[in-house]
């Protein structure tokens, strides 16, 4: 295994110390939300404890809110490589996507062009249909192996055109685990068309050092709660196509900067203080790591490599342990290249569901079904089969809890 401080990084993750009976539990469930950090939880706390207040007033709590609001943008920009301008906060990713499609597509009608995948949650697919159904737009669709469930790139050149408005892509898939190249696909785009790029990075910002200038989108949304902070969304746009956008908003609603037109209402400025407690906490480990006396965003790569290093051993663990069991098939990339530490698989014999009662019976949290990752299930064809059971590791995961897996899906196919 490589050197990496596990148990220091457990130590900032107070949900990791709780016990059923006794018992210690195994949080596999990451994809659909991590645990929180003590940094996020305190700074929640604080701000709420100190005093809240909507923004813009004279006034203490008001002047301290906006303070902190400002300093949770330039937080999560530092983290995307971004500009604080370009930074919307939301209540989830979904909610900020169904805000933009509606936005783009003021542009948009009959006879023009979506491109969407089959490897993406439903969240980066549902919005562009609804886009597409009312304003008659044509639909054109990016496959995947179902044997790999790598995207079939060759085919995207054939699917773009004068009319092509959008590509729709995610960073990784939630499903399977696949981790698209992004960058590629994008200069695919740009060199067949002028369509915009959107990206639901919400699997692999946890994952992956993330540039968006050095991927060449045009946006990309993902969520703080999936990366170890609060329930919060966010949405990063270029500024210049930001600030030609007409949002759904009420009217006396900023626009300025660029990006704020998309956060509607009175935020939650207590997620907004936790994802600034989130940043700090990568930041710690960047310097845990050796990576004290550079930038922010500097820490924050030297983290996110790291974890990238530490997963993808652990990932190669579970792979070993998954190849011992009898009538495990796994869905996805067969190794760590390519892919984030998100695997689904299926048991000859068992149902999803049933392996993730089992599990659960062990304390060890896994998930069952879809996902929202419909159109995936679909390509495999496993909605009649109750879809796909799914493990995801992330960097407080351990060696030990891996092999509890191991050892548990063991002892179910001897039963």
């Amino acid at each position: 295994m490589i050197d990496f401080p596990s148990e220091e990084v457990r130590s900032h993750f107070p949900a990791l110390r709780t016990t059923d009976e006794g018992s210690a539990r195994v949080y596999f469930d990451a994809p659909g939300g991590t645990q929180i950090c003590a940094p996020a939880i305190r700074r929640m706390v604080e701000h709420l404890e100190r005093g809240t207040a909507n923004s813009g007033g004279a006034f203490a709590s008001s002047v301290e809110t906006d303070a902190m609001s400002e300093a949770a943008h330039e937080a999560v920009a530092d983290l995307l490589g971004a500009e604080a301008g370009e930074i919307a906060f939301g209540p989830n990713m979904t909610t900020l996507t169904l805000s933009l499609s509606r936005a783009l597509a003021r542009g948009w009608g009959e006879g023009d062009e979506l491109v969407l995948t089959r490897l993406d949650h439903d969240a980066n697919v549902a919005p562009w249909l609804q886009v597409a159904r009312d304003e008659g737009m044509t639909v054109r669709w990016i496959d995947f192996d179902p044997e790999t469930g790598v995207l079939d790139l060759s085919s995207l050149p054939g699917l773009l055109g004068p009319r092509t408005r959008l590509v729709a892509v995610g960073g990784a898939s939630n499903a399977l685990g696949t981790l698209n190249d992004v960058a590629e696909i994008v200069r695919i785009v740009r060199a067949h068309s002028e369509a915009l790029v959107f990206v639901d990075a919400v699997q692999s910002v946890p994952h992956v050092v993330t540039d968006v200038r050095a991927l060449g989108c045009d946006f990309l949304a993902c969520s703080p709660y999936k990366f170890f902070g609060p329930h919060q969304g966010v949405l990063w746009g270029r500024a210049e196509l930001m600030k030609g956008l007409e949002a759904y908003k009420v009217r006396p609603s900023s626009i300025d900067p660029p990006a704020v037109r998309f956060e509607t209402g009175t935020p939650s400025f207590e997620g907004q203080a936790g994802v600034i407690g989130t940043i700090e906490y990568l930041e710690w480990l960047g310097t845990r790591l050796g990576d004290a006396g550079n930038s922010r965003r500097s820490r924050l790569e030297t983290a996110m490599r790291a974890c990238e290093r530490y997963e993808r051993a652990l990932g190669e663990r579970l792979l070993a342990g998954f190849a011992s069991i009898s009538g495990l098939k796994l869905w996805g990339p067969p190794t760590m290249d390519g892919r984030v530490p998100t695997f689904s698989f299926t048991m000859d014999g068992r149902t999803p569901d049933e392996v993730a009662m089992h599990l659960a019976a062990q304390g060890i949290f896994a998930w069952s079904g879809h996902f929202y990752a419909v159109e995936v299930i679909a390509r495999l064809r496993l909605e009649e089969a109750g879809g796909l059971l799914r493990v995801g590791l992330c960097h407080y995961s351990t060696e030990a809890e891996v092999d509890a897996l191991i050892g548990a899906l063991g002892e179910l196919i001897r039963r």
